[in-house]
């Protein structure tokens, strides 16, 4: 009996490419870096996930797509592991999925944080002592005010741009 070779990592990283985020279909898991490594274990592939933050409710549905995508493309053993460290952080979101964020209508992460150098900007940020503008994802304005500090997600906070009136959600760094 012929067994079918097992795929590439390049070619598991390329399917893990086209599973949505459960709750911003737009950006892929890759897009949003929570999928840390690919990797076979004999004959179980393993594929390694931060959650976007620990309590994250869709944890549980986005293992279950990875699997899902991974046995409809014939792999037979799939072992998703959850890794807490180091922390997921918005650096790891892509270019792309910024764009597809903002195209969207999210307004995407404005910074980073130590690995570009810009530690201090952050902490002033979060400690109030910065103030951050935010642009509107539909007119680019830059005349916008935080409604909350909660939005549809977790993840997300609440805005309304003053010139163009549209609310939306910008993603929070973290």
């Amino acid at each position: 009996m012929d067994v079918a070779p097992r795929p590439s990592i390049d070619e598991v990283w390329h399917w893990l490419r086209q599973v949505p985020d459960p709750e911003i279909p737009v950006i892929s898991l890759t897009d949003l870096g929570i999928i840390r490594n690919v990797a076979w274990q004999d004959d179980t592939l393993v594929v390694t996930v931060t959650p976007t933050y620990s309590g994250c409710p869709a944890t549980s549905i986005i293992n279950l797509d990875i699997e899902t995508a991974l046995t409809q493309k014939g792999i037979a053993k799939v072992r998703v592991e959850r890794q807490l460290s180091p922390a997921w952080t918005t650096d790891w979101l892509s270019a792309e999925g910024r764009e597809k964020l903002r195209a969207y209508g999210i307004a995407p992460p404005i910074d980073g944080t130590a690995p570009d150098g810009i530690l201090m900007k952050r902490i002033d940020r979060l400690s109030g002592t910065s103030n951050l503008s935010i642009s509107c994802p539909r007119c680019g304005s830059a005349q916008t005010e935080k409604i909350s500090q909660f939005g549809s997600t977790p993840c997300k906070a609440s805005y309304r741009c003053t010139d163009c009136l549209e609310p939306f959600d910008y993603f929070k760094c973290i």
